[in-house]
């Protein structure tokens, strides 16, 4: 499965003989995971009307192939060692309403945005991994969910069942797995597109920057978007445009989505013809949620046989015994780009959780990547009852994880938003400020509030401004908005 780095000793010798096997390759079949523990899904009451839709998506093209999926890791391994950073973001939950190009197209322009403004800053490449075209289903914190004295059960996502407040519309239906496919499948193809067929070519992003930068409330970034305008028409006076350098003109963009509805992944699981290697087909990257790390549940299971990159999120009430399991479960080879870390703890809380968790994966010499989820452990009620994040709480949590692998000397390897290339009111705070009474206008989240797209891009100039000090030795770095 690729380049592999040999385990510690000392990793080796508190293995337990289920690990032990695992590492020895044992094996994996993609419907092991039924046997296992399993949380967070649904119950489906037509069990024939399941099998029937598992049985089509069995017969569908996979939505990505393995060669992809082995390019993602092999990038995911230069940010492990330094040499790269990670960018993921995209919706809280995709929508089978709200589908449209317009929204795939508005999102992928701004994490380019995003990705160069990073690029700046680290003097890195960026690995942009989008939460798109298979982040359908949500793990919620309650069963059921009470509206005027009504209890109903949650809504998980639209892969799962309906948004509408209906007893009708809360039914688990498996034929929405079909749709999402069929959503996901037209994503990735416009998202190709948009890759390889002159969208994304730099210097027209560079300009989509300067336009940012022209308003009197982005002018603290004009001095960033003017020296990155500056190196465009530098490389271009020196004959380095999408023309001779194929790299300006296109990108490598991947997917990810967390893998909670386990029948879907399963059904989209393959083999890969040139290493004989089980690969998911759903997605580039898939991530196990807090709420389902479980190392002897089913969603690790399912996760541990797949070849493609996997996340894990760590929220505060990981262990650093849990962190060890589930690292020597996920990757027990140690193969470098394979596993992400995705830290969630909340601002004013990463200093609590995170130094305990570095060190144990240092102590164990595990090669992972570290991320920083700023955006589910600062979500609040605002006083007009929306739920809402506000931008300072991100950004504070950010800077934390900045500064926390500072002191350890180790690699802060990127960040994952919740973002939108929408103009909505989700998320309180930014320098084109969205205050708690603006909530109400433009509030279209189906779960989870979201960066817009003015945030997301402000909160790039932010990291960038960091790791430029990181890289420079100079102070500064991410700064208070106010």
């Amino acid at each position: 499965m690729g380049q592999t780095t040999p385990t510690p000793a000392s990793a080796t010798e508190r293995r337990d003989a289920s690990f032990t096997a695992a590492a020895m390759g044992a094996a994996w079949d993609r419907a092991g995971w039924r046997a296992l523990p399993r949380v967070q899904m649904p119950d489906y009451p037509d069990a024939a009307a399941l099998g029937l839709v598992e049985g089509q998506l069995r017969q569908f093209p996979p939505l990505v192939f393995a060669g992809e999926a082995r390019r993602l890791k092999a990038g995911l391994a230069k940010v492990a060692a330094g040499q790269a950073f990670l960018l993921q973001g995209g919706d809280c939950a995709e929508s089978f309403a709200e589908f449209s190009a317009d929204n795939i197209r508005d999102t992928f322009k701004v994490m380019l945005q995003m990705a160069v403004v990073l690029t700046w800053g680290a003097q890195l490449p960026v690995v942009k991994v989008g939460r798109m075209a298979g982040q359908f289903a949500k793990p919620r914190s309650s069963a059921t969910e009470s509206v005027n004295g009504v209890d109903l059960p949650s809504y998980r996502g639209d892969i799962v069942n309906g948004f509408d407040f209906t007893a009708a519309a809360r039914i688990p239906d498996p034929q929405r797995m079909l749709q999402a496919y069929t959503q996901a499948a037209a994503s990735l193809n416009l998202l190709r597109a948009f890759s390889t067929g002159g969208y994304a070519d730099i210097h027209r992003v560079q300009s989509w920057i300067a336009d940012f930068t022209d308003g009197p409330e982005a002018a603290r970034y004009r001095d960033i978007a003017q020296r990155i305008g500056d190196a465009m028409a530098f490389m271009q006076a020196a004959g380095v445009t999408s023309e001779t350098a194929q790299e300006l003109g296109q990108v490598q963009f991947y997917t990810s989505h967390e893998a909670l509805l386990l029948e879907y992944e399963e059904a989209l699981a393959r083999i890969d013809s040139t290493t004989g290697l089980p690969v998911a087909g759903s997605g580039h990257m898939l991530w196990i949620g807090d709420r389902t790390r479980q190392v002897d549940g089913a969603h690790v299971e399912f996760c541990r046989g797949v070849q493609n990159p996997v996340g894990l999120k760590c929220g505060p009430t990981i262990t650093t015994d849990d962190l060890n399991r589930l690292i020597e479960r996920l990757n027990p080879a140690n193969e470098a780009g394979r596993l992400t870390l995705i830290a969630r703890f909340g601002a004013g809380s990463v200093g609590d959780h995170l130094p305990r968790l570095i060190r144990a994966v240092e102590d164990e010499g595990a090669s992972v990547v570290w991320s920083c989820d700023p955006m589910h452990g600062n979500t609040i009620k605002s006083a007009s009852g929306y739920k809402t994040r506000p931008f300072d709480s991100v950004l504070r949590e950010v800077r934390e994880f900045f500064q926390v692998h500072e002191a350890e000397g180790t690699v802060p390897g990127g960040v994952h938003f919740e973002m939108t290339g929408k103009d909505v009111t989700e998320c309180t705070g930014g320098v084109r400020a969205v205050t708690d009474e603006d909530l109400r206008s433009r509030y279209h989240t189906a779960c989870d509030p979201r960066l817009n797209a003015s945030q997301s891009l402000e909160l790039a100039f932010l990291v960038a401004e960091e790791l430029r000090a990181r890289r420079t030795g100079t102070k500064g770095g991410l700064r208070h908005t106010g």
